[in-house]
This record gives C-alpha cells, sequence and structure tokens, in this order.
C-alpha cells in the first residue's frame, strides 16, 4: 500500500523589503513520502522569496509536468515556473519554454555544485531562466524548524533572509549563479 503523503499547517508571514511586499499566507503543504524536511522547508523559502497573491503550491513531487510552486496569469498563462533541486537540462528548455520566468532554488552543497559544473554551459541560452544556489549549512538548519504546526516569519532584505520559528533564528544567503535576462 503506497504512504501518503504527511500535511503540514503553515503560516507563513513575509516581510519583503527589497520588493515592498508584506503578507501573511496560510499554507496547507502536503510533503511527499519521499520528500525529506530541508526540501520541504526550502520549498516554503523559495514560496516566501516569490510571495504573491498568485503564487501557489502544486502537487510537485507526484508529478513530472508541473514545477513545485507556479504562479498563473489571470488568463491561465504560466508566467513564474519554480522548481527545488537539481533538474535535467531537458526539464529546464522545457519549462524555460512553457513559462515567462523559471527559477531554479538548488541546494545540497558539493553536488549542487557538481551539477552546476556538468549544466551551466547549457543553459545560457535560456534568457528566462534564473539559478539559485542555497548554502547546505543554510538547509541544514531550516531543516531543523519543520514541524507539522508552523508559524515562520521570513524576512527580506538586501538579499538577505532571516527566517524564524519559535525562538530560532536562521539566516540563509542564496547565492545567484544564473540570472535571468527577462
Amino acid at each position: 500500500m503506497a504512504q501518503k503523503a504527511t500535511i503540514y499547517k503553515v503560516e507563513l508571514s513575509v516581510s519583503d523589503m527589497d520588493r515592498h511586499y508584506y503578507e501573511t499566507h496560510k499554507l496547507t503543504v502536503a510533503k511527499h513520502p519521499s520528500e525529506t524536511d530541508e526540501r520541504m522547508m526550502v520549498r516554503l523559502l523559495a514560496f516566501a522569496l516569490n510571495a504573491n497573491e498568485q503564487l501557489e503550491m502544486t502537487k510537485g513531487l507526484s508529478t513530472d509536468d508541473e514545477p513545485d510552486i507556479w504562479q498563473k496569469s489571470l488568463s491561465d498563462e504560466l508566467e513564474l515556473w519554480v522548481a527545488l533541486g537539481l533538474p535535467s537540462e531537458k526539464i529546464m528548455r522545457q519549462s524555460s519554454g512553457k513559462s515567462g520566468k523559471v527559477i531554479v532554488y538548488c541546494y545540497g552543497g558539493r553536488t549542487a555544485e557538481t551539477w552546476w559544473d556538468k549544466v551551466k554551459n547549457s543553459t545560457t541560452r535560456f534568457d528566462n531562466l534564473q539559478v539559485i544556489n542555497l548554502p547546505e549549512k543554510d538547509t541544514n538548519a531550516l531543516a531543523e524548524l519543520a514541524s507539522r504546526s508552523m508559524k515562520l516569519q521570513v524576512n527580506i532584505q538586501d538579499g538577505e533572509v532571516m527566517v524564524s520559528a519559535n525562538e530560532s533564528m536562521i539566516y540563509v544567503t542564496p547565492v545567484e549563479w544564473k540570472a535571468a535576462k527577462v
């Protein structure tokens, strides 16, 4: 019998001084049985970094043709495709063709660096692709914050991110490996 997703209730308060966006999102996050706490927390961080009224979590790991997070226009056109991890060049090419902008949040330390060395030359033609690396020590610390019911406060200023939950505070420094030209 297949395992079921674990449901997490998240109150995500975003204060993004860089984009002048201040909002609280009440999210129900389904954590796939094969998803780690680290990946789920990276997903929440990616949501906070791109927070918008139209931004949505998708089925993620349980579907191959959807990103982890997307934003659609009122006319149902894909405006933003957010992927996590280390997607193949083929996935990045296909998503770049489907969406106005694509952001890949990679993580995993040395594994992510090796992946990027392998794919970076083949991604130069994708003008709408942005690749951001999240340092391994930061994502490991984020994983420690995971709980079934979370109240997360995310403050973003000058590209620096502070995530707090309960009495804990984590600083995340995203590193842009490739900028989008759109």
